[in-house]
């Protein structure tokens, strides 16, 4: 990591007096107020890459977009550099290995090049995940005659070669994304393939039907064989609020996280997505106490915690931009004050920098055909209320060691 800052580059005014407030009732108290608005600004210019490396701790983001895209977007490549500390390279299946052994890093490379050239770090996502697989993988574990050691051959060769092209120049991997679906009912938690396949009408890899929840362990193994350096992250949703299913995946995931410890697992990372107010209005159901607890037990087993893909749905909130903002300002600041409080907190990405790039504008757009706001920056690469928010995170956060 680039080393600290000198001291404490400034300090940012409280959304102190917003705490505990639930969402309806922000509506009500910011409709029409729009002069609180200054009393939310952060002082001093400092970027949060700057802010987060003072009290030992890496800001980054995805960019949500293709390498070309990003390069031809000199405003949002130079904010992106301003802001950010880390790179998030995407390395879904589909796109990295297209045809069998036949593997398309251009994009990565790029990506990698470019934290290189920016002295950022860089970061892999995901080497397992359930979603985005090509049609040759998925006719594998279709076919009758695949055999399980093939399988493991195949996820053996996918990590080994993508790790591998990229050690030593990468600062950690998610290895296994959204393994957890409750709703699938194994008796560990365990998604289940041929139930999300049933649920959704398309078929996915099942290695867990194939290889057993051993599969995670051989993931992770074959990752840390191809760059022992990396730190190397099992990364979750659903873990941020208190409700039945959500209090249900963190009890997986403790389960999980004991059970790879115990096998000596390469483990080092527990990733928390971040993905706030994913069903609609959910402030209310914000338990810190709760996040605590869970995140103190994932730190006593000696892991670290690092927040991936945080950002904000604000599909359901009212179309008031000045309303709204302080809504998702106060989501951001809620999540923010619990997880960077514990020391084995190491960072945070967002997903995305800035909402002219997003997968919400697609995956959850609002009915009322306003364009959605759920990042840092706004689509003029400005910053935004929630901007100001992880500024005050950052700045409030304890000092730690430098990682």
């Amino acid at each position: 990591m680039n080393g600290k800052l000198k001291g404490r580059r400034a300090f940012i005014l409280g959304l102190g007096g917003l705490a505990g407030v639930g969402a309806f009732t922000l509506e009500s108290k910011f409709r029409g107020e729009n002069n609180q608005t200054q009393a939310l600004l952060a002082l001093g210019d400092a970027p949060l890459r700057d802010r987060a490396t003072a009290k030992g701790l890496i800001y980054g983001a995805s960019t949500q977009t293709n390498y070309e895209k990003f390069s031809q977007d000199s405003q949002f490549m130079s904010n992106f550099v301003r802001e950010c500390a880390l790179l998030v390279g995407i390395f879904t299946w589909r796109a990295i290995e297209p045809r069998q052994g036949v593997f398309d890093f251009k994009n990565t490379d790029k990506f990698a090049k470019f934290a290189t050239d920016n002295k950022m770090l860089f970061k892999g996502h995901p080497l397992v995940w359930y979603n985005s697989y090509p049609k040759w993988l998925i006719e594998k574990f279709q076919n009758a005659n695949t055999k399980a050691k093939e399988i493991e051959e195949i996820l053996v060769n996918h990590i080994s070669t993508s790790v591998g092209r990229y050690a030593g120049k990468t600062y950690m991997w998610d290895v296994v994304n959204e393994g957890i679906y409750i709703p699938d009912r194994h008796p560990d938690g365990l998604r289940d393939p041929q139930i999300t396949a049933n649920r959704r009408g398309q078929k996915f890899p099942d290695w867990l039907h194939y290889l057993g929840q051993d599969y995670i362990d051989i993931a992770f193994r074959a990752a840390a064989k191809a760059d022992p350096q990396a730190l190397l992250a099992y990364n979750e949703f659903g873990l941020e609020y208190d409700r039945e299913e959500e209090s249900a995946k963190r009890t997986a995931v403790l389960k999980l996280l004991e059970r790879l410890k115990s096998k000596g697992t390469p483990i080092h990372v527990l990733g928390l997505q971040g993905h706030l107010l994913r069903r609609g209005n959910e402030m209310r159901d914000f338990n810190p106490a709760k996040l605590k607890a869970f995140l103190d037990e994932v730190a006593n087993m000696g892991l670290k915690i690092m927040i991936t893909e945080m950002d904000v749905t604000d599909q359901t909130l009212p179309k008031e931009i000045d309303v709204r903002d302080r809504i998702i300002a106060k989501a951001y600041q809620d999540f923010l004050s619990v997880v960077l409080e514990n020391p084995a907190t190491i960072g945070v990405s967002t997903w995305g920098l800035s909402d002219r790039y997003t997968w919400l504008s697609e995956r959850a757009e609002r009915n009322d055909g306003a364009a959605v706001r759920p990042l840092p920056l706004d689509a003029e690469m400005k910053r935004k209320l929630a901007w100001n928010a992880m500024a005050l995170a950052f700045d409030k956060a304890p000092r730690r060691e430098v990682r």
